[in-house]
Parts: C-alpha cells; sequence; structure tokens
C-alpha cells in the first residue's frame, strides 16, 4: 500500500503534463529555442577572442547548453495542477497535506522525484540530439563523465532543498509570491545557470562559495567542461555532500515548526 501512495504522489506533476500534450509542445518549442538562442550567443561572444575567463568558445557554448538542459530538472508546470505550497497556503487547503496517509515532507519528497526523473528524460534526450550535432562537446573520459554523473546527482540533492526551504517560507509570508521569485532568480544566478560564475567579480564569486547555489549547477559543469580538474573534484564533492546534510537537518527542523502552524477551521 505504501509503495502505491508513493507511485501517485511521484506522477502528480508528470501526469498533468502527459495528459496535455499542447503543454508539452510548448515545452519543446520553448526548450529548443532555448539551446540555439543560447548557443549562438556564446558563439557570438567568442567570434573575436579564443579564450575569456579561462574558457575557449567550445567550452562556453557546452557550459551554457549544459545549463538550460539541467534546468528541465525542475521546471515543470506546478501551477497547473495547484498542488504547490504557495497555492495550498493561500487557498487554505494546505490541511489536506497533514490528513493525507503519507506525511507532507515524503509526499513533498516523492513528488519532486517525479518530477525530477520526468526532467531527467528530456535532458538526456535533449543532450543526445545536442551531442550528435556537435552542439555541446563530450566529456574528456569516462573518469570525467562519471564524477560529473555523481556531482549532477548531489546538485540535484542541495538544488531540491534549496526549493524546499523557499517553499517552507510560505508557512511564514503566506503571501510571498514576489519575494519567491526574486529568491529563484538569485538562485539561479548564484548556481550559474545564465553565465559561468568565472565572468562575475571576485566579490561575487567569493560570496557564492559561502552559499549552497553554486554546489547545484555550477561545480558538476564545471567538472564536465574540465573547469575543476579530477584531482581538485573530491573536495568539491566533499562540499556538495556537506550542504545536502546541512540543507536536510534545516529542512527537517523548518517542517516540525510549519506543522505547529497549520490549523483546521471549522472541524
Amino acid at each position: 500500500m505504501a509503495a502505491i501512495h508513493a507511485w501517485r504522489a511521484a506522477r502528480v506533476t508528470p501526469l498533468g503534463e502527459l495528459h496535455t500534450p499542447p503543454r508539452m509542445t510548448a515545452a519543446l518549442l520553448r526548450l529548443t529555442v532555448q539551446i540555439v538562442l543560447v548557443a549562438s550567443l556564446w558563439h557570438g561572444l567568442y567570434q573575436n577572442t579564443g579564450t575569456t575567463a579561462g574558457l575557449d568558445r567550445d567550452q562556453a557554448v557546452t557550459y551554457a547548453v549544459l545549463a538550460v538542459l539541467a534546468s528541465r530538472l525542475r521546471e515543470l508546470d506546478q501551477y497547473a495542477g495547484r498542488d504547490t505550497v504557495l497555492q495550498h497556503m493561500h487557498f487554505g487547503t494546505i490541511i489536506y497535506w497533514y490528513l493525507r496517509p503519507l506525511k507532507p515532507q515524503r509526499y513533498y519528497a516523492l513528488r519532486a522525484l517525479g518530477e525530477q526523473l520526468y526532467g531527467l528524460v528530456w535532458a538526456l534526450g535533449g543532450y543526445a540530439v545536442c551531442l550528435s550535432f556537435g552542439v555541446v562537446e563530450p566529456p574528456e573520459s569516462a573518469a570525467v563523465a562519471g564524477v560529473f554523473a555523481l556531482s549532477l546527482l548531489l546538485g540535484q540533492w542541495v538544488l531540491y532543498y534549496v526549493m524546499l526551504v523557499i517553499d517552507q517560507l510560505c508557512f511564514w509570508t503566506l503571501r510571498n509570491g514576489a519575494a519567491m521569485l526574486i529568491l529563484i532568480f538569485a538562485q539561479n544566478l548564484l548556481a550559474g545557470v545564465y553565465a559561468p560564475l568565472w565572468f562575475f567579480p571576485d566579490w561575487f564569486i567569493t560570496l557564492s562559495t559561502f552559499l549552497p547555489f553554486q554546489a547545484t549547477l555550477s561545480v558538476p559543469l564545471s567538472i564536465y567542461i574540465g573547469r575543476i580538474e579530477l584531482s581538485d573534484a573530491a573536495l568539491q564533492l566533499a562540499i556538495q555532500a556537506a550542504w545536502v546534510l546541512a540543507l536536510a537537518l534545516f529542512t527537517r527542523l523548518l517542517w516540525r515548526r510549519a506543522a505547529r502552524r497549520v490549523i483546521s477551521q471549522g472541524g
């Protein structure tokens, strides 16, 4: 029975996508346009230069395109299913999360897992196409590919907890749509989604080292393109694992405190 509940929770958002073909078509079109524009932009930036910020053209293009593909891992339309924490807090239906057979934290985790697995299919498909057309470069070796895969897994784990913290803020702020957009933008900026962190000022890079955001995407992609050597990868993996542990403990505390704020009115 528990496995059935887990399966149903994991497929909530992906089913919303699969049952609306126009949404999938729009997602495919948006992803294609993003890849074409990003690749064209970085090719143009490197038209008159060989190396910038320690990156050559192929490395920069590969990083930028992989960043776009990685964004598909958690880029589903949750609002269409009206199952976001923000919506539940707004409509007062968050109480149902505490009445289901699954605990809220387990339901949230399973749903996120289903979304990431669905997004992984998109990312892998896009990666295969880009690799076959020479848009991105392959990893230098099997060892680099393996370390990159491990780092990407840890990075997605960190990202899950970062997004969870943002959602948990709804229990205290209630109406925080604008704040959440700002936090998500900051997360993408500091993670290196919009541009590699090496293009930013030194103070910005120093600041990002004390935050978990770069562990979500910048570190895995840096390993892939060779910006972080395999000899230095162990330290980065350890930092990612430390962020996973720290954020897991922090979000667990927030779940306990959030439960105290949920009340049922009218019986």
